[in-house]
């Protein structure tokens, strides 16, 4: 497969779409035929402060780093004046082809080399490939010599797909997810030690990096190949997991659906151990650029709260978000439609009263360090969810008569 057919319901991230060819190879097909990219992201953490302060419990703390864009390449020893006055002759010589192509009335003449007398061996290098050739799975040198030259601890390898159905983009990376990977790693104490859910993982960037503290992680979506990628990727980055202790459990976790799936046949099912530790110590939610679609956005927001009245403590949701700027024919204007009905969600959760549970809702600054490499646009955002039981005031007896 040489190049990616769009479709009119193809979607491709903007992670994917500015990023170079050589920082997406191809690994495998995945189970529904889909081409697999294997990508790293670089984490701008001081590895050197993060080994000192890790002594309990993987207590890391990111410090941000100077990066430093690559050096042009010098020029080859045998272009020196010599190169230049080749190529001024060449440059001639094909001025002159130009000026014999023209026709009678000065428009140019294109004349079109007959297929067979093309050469079967190009002499020049290859043209560029969306995607390149499918690596081994025993290749160590899958990234090549960039992975090499960094500490395993300064990257973070996600497998994802590209250019998918709207119904497959959890399986690319979305830079909503990396805002919320860069709070988590600028928030560190916030999630340490804590039970987190992640909503919509897809490919499970934001849960990774949340288990470098975090005591245990369930990263959940729908789709058993969508999870057995997050599994991968889970395995792919185990080191940075490791030093923390924390553990992520892969969980299918469905918001068209009131209960979660217990049936040990079906991959990625819960165990009533898992639920009953979800409910007891879940204090963190997260969610990434899962707004994209109106009856999924009301299924996200009934699902949490759902599971805010299932919790035994309070906790907090952070949900990310990129505010997408379209076209409309119905509106003939530039609107944000997906956008506009995820703040009018958070409006009607934070008016929700009469129940036992208090909705608060505030945005978050954005302004905190950024500490893996991508475009931090305007349009990101991320807001806080603050849920809390509503503490009924104390009737003393005088006041009740």
């Amino acid at each position: 497969m040489d190049e990616i057919a769009f479709k009119s319901d193809t979607v491709l991230s903007d992670v994917h779409l500015h990023a170079p060819n050589q920082r997406h190879l191809m690994v495998r097909l995945s189970g529904v035929g889909q081409p697999v990219f294997l990508s790293q992201f670089k984490l701008l953490w001081n590895q050197a402060s993060q080994t000192d302060s890790g002594a309990e419990g993987g207590n890391h703390r990111a410090h941000p780093a100077e990066v430093t864009p690559p050096a042009r390449s010098p020029p080859a020893s045998g272009c020196s004046s010599e190169g230049v006055s080749l190529q001024a002759g060449a440059d001639a010589t094909s001025q002159e082809e130009v000026a014999a192509q023209l026709d009678e009335d000065g428009d140019l003449d294109v004349v079109r080399r007959p297929r067979a007398a093309s050469p079967s061996k190009p002499s020049g290098p290859p043209r560029d490939k969306v995607h390149p050739m499918i690596l081994t799975q025993e290749e160590d040198d899958v990234l090549g010599d960039e992975a090499q030259e960094s500490s395993p601890y300064d990257v973070i390898k996600i497998e994802h797909t590209m250019a998918t159905p709207l119904e497959d983009v959890g399986k690319q990376v979305w830079r909503g997810a990396l805002l919320l990977a860069d709070y988590i790693l600028s928030q560190r104490d916030l999630f340490r030690g804590r039970t987190v859910l992640e909503l919509g993982a897809g490919t499970g960037l934001a849960s990774i990096l949340a288990a470098t503290v975090a005591q245990t992680v369930y990263c959940t979506d729908v789709g058993a190949d969508l999870l057995a990628m997050c599994q991968r990727n889970i395995a792919l980055n185990s080191h940075l997991t490791a030093t923390g202790g924390g553990v992520i459990k892969v969980k299918e976790l469905d918001w068209l659906k009131d209960d979660l799936c217990t049936d040990p046949e079906v991959p990625f099912s819960w165990s009533e151990e898992d639920i009953s530790d979800l409910y007891g110590h879940t204090t963190i939610l997260l969610a990434a650029e899962v707004f994209y679609d109106d009856d999924l956005t009301d299924a996200l927001f009934k699902t949490l709260c759902r599971l805010a009245h299932k919790l035994k403590n309070a906790s907090t949701a952070i949900l990310s978000v990129e505010k997408r700027l379209n076209f409309t024919l119905r509106h003939l204007d530039v609107t944000c439609e997906a956008y506009d009905h995820f703040r009018s969600c958070l409006r009607r959760l934070e008016g929700l009263t009469g129940g036992r549970l208090r909705f608060a809702v505030e945005p978050v600054d954005v302004s905190f360090p950024q500490l893996l490499v991508y475009e931090r646009i305007q349009q990101l955002e991320l807001w806080k969810v603050f849920v809390e039981p509503v503490t009924e005031p104390v009737v003393s007896a005088d006041t009740a008569s």
